[in-house]
């Protein structure tokens, strides 16, 4: 029987398919990483357990930089290729239920993080399908991305399962109010760079969303 194509897979796929268009050295919208190191970070998540740990910062993280720029110094076409073809078997993440859970969203943003690094790129229409495998995996994170904002957070998605429905993600005394399609409120959520949302609030605490760290 033929395997489903789940969004997460579909969206490595298609990052894989930019990172050989656009080149190692092309930037991205994860800091200062050019997709030589986001590809080197997405490998190191999937298959160096020992040295993921430190992704977050933290002790481990110096071991963990050290592990990434290794994986970062191979061949660019190894590296997309390992990205393409996913976790190794041994890893849990290759049960594909599994693999849905960890890197939806995860490729989701990252392939967004590429198509939207450069100018005149355009929003992808997700299919309804698509957003009901984003968007809940998106809600149960939020609260804990948006954790450290400044300012309360109401997000109003205008499709998918939660459509017209105002989601508190962050309590305050003052509320920025984010509505329009799932995909952009999850990219919003992330603060990476968005179009078609409309922000209720001050400009203030408008401004206050877009610049707290993630």
């Amino acid at each position: 029987m033929e395997r489903m194509t789940t969004l997460a897979r579909s969206e490595r796929t298609a990052l894989a398919d930019l990172m050989l268009e656009v080149g190692p050295d092309a930037p991205t919208l994860s800091g200062d990483w050019t997709t030589r190191d986001l590809a080197a970070h997405l490998i190191l998540r999937e298959s160096r357990p020992d040295a993921a740990i430190g992704i977050l910062s933290g002790p481990f993280a110096s071991y963990t930089a050290k592990v990434q720029a290794q994986i970062a110094a191979k061949p660019w076409g190894d590296i997309v290729e390992t990205v393409r073809n996913g976790p190794p078997r041994w890893s849990p993440q290759s049960i594909e239920r599994l693999d849905a859970e960890s890197n939806t969203v995860e490729y989701f943003v990252h392939h967004e993080d590429v198509r939207r690094a450069v100018g005149g790129w355009q929003p992808r229409e997700l299919t309804t399908g698509e957003v009901a495998q984003l968007w809940p995996r998106m809600k149960r994170m939020a609260k804990l991305i948006v954790r450290k904002s400044p300012v309360g957070i109401v997000v109003v998605p205008s499709d998918g399962p939660d459509g017209g429905v105002n989601i508190r993600l962050k309590d305050g005394d003052r509320d920025v109010v984010i509505s329009g399609p799932s995909s952009e409120l999850s990219l919003a959520i992330f603060g990476r760079v968005t179009q078609g949302l409309t922000f209720e609030g001050s400009v203030a605490d408008i401004e206050a969303f877009g610049s707290f760290p993630r």
